[in-house]
């Protein structure tokens, strides 16, 4: 908090600032810096009106505003800038993912999910660990996911088009077509976890028969590469032909 004793917003302001500090004690710390004693420093970062809040993370600056805001507003501005303990460990379990360390994300989703059952963010990303070992989960994962916006709904989408495979009781009837028989192949693939034979076929599927059992093949390729990602072995090999096959 820059400030000085002479400016009037900052005594209306600077009470609201040490009232919530109180509150929150180990969330964030409150500093308090006189303009007035400290000018080098209110220099330094660029300070031409008081008061003026800046809010630092390990050294940077990441958020600011300028002028009294009442209590409401202040903690409303704190609950955007400062990620929310969930909010961390969803970040620690994102980063865990990309490296490899798939039993510490399960673990820290689990937490979040044990705190805020109906955490769409969360939900999505356990729901891509689970799918293959716990289908049925993954499905009802993928509902919770399925609340939340752009990302995360098209990869509930696809969570949801792959737990169906993954779940025999789903099954149903497949229509006759000249696609059957490798649609049958591939489904079985998947379930076995050959998915290199699983995509030749479903690509294959769609070759000849593009809209076979309501273009089934096609969704399950997406939902197949959006849930091993583009770095998978199985994504750079089949991707570009599944691309190619339809059209």
């Amino acid at each position: 908090d820059f400030w000085a004793p002479w400016c009037g917003p900052c005594r209306v302001l600077g009470p609201v600032l040490e009232r919530v500090a109180q509150k929150q004690v180990g969330r964030w710390e409150l500093v308090k810096i006189n303009t007035d004693e400290n000018q080098e420093v209110s220099a330094e970062y660029g300070i031409r009106g008081i008061p003026a809040v800046k809010l630092f993370v390990d050294g940077a600056v990441v958020d600011e505003f300028t002028g009294a805001l009442p209590e409401p507003a202040f903690k409303q501005w704190l609950d955007k800038a400062i990620p929310s303990e969930n909010k961390q460990k969803i970040r620690n379990a994102d980063e865990a993912i990309q490296t490899g360390d798939i039993q510490s994300a399960r673990a820290l989703l689990e937490e979040v999910l044990t705190d805020e059952p109906t955490n769409a963010e969360a939900s999505g990303l356990l729901s891509r660990l689970v799918v293959w070992d716990e289908p049925a989960r993954a499905s009802e994962l993928s509902k919770v996911a399925n609340t939340g916006s752009g990302e995360l709904v098209r990869m509930a989408s696809s969570v949801a088009e792959l737990a169906s495979v993954l779940t025999p009781s789903t099954d149903t009837a497949l229509p006759d077509g000249p696609g059957k028989e490798a649609f049958q192949r591939a489904i079985a693939s998947i379930r076995s976890g050959d998915l290199s034979s699983a995509l030749e076929d479903l690509i294959h599927v769609i070759t000849i028969d593009r809209y076979y059992a309501d273009d089934r093949a096609r969704k399950i390729c997406i939902a197949l590469f959006d849930i091993l990602g583009e770095e998978h072995a199985a994504t750079r090999e089949y991707r570009r032909r599944f691309d190619m096959s339809l059209y």
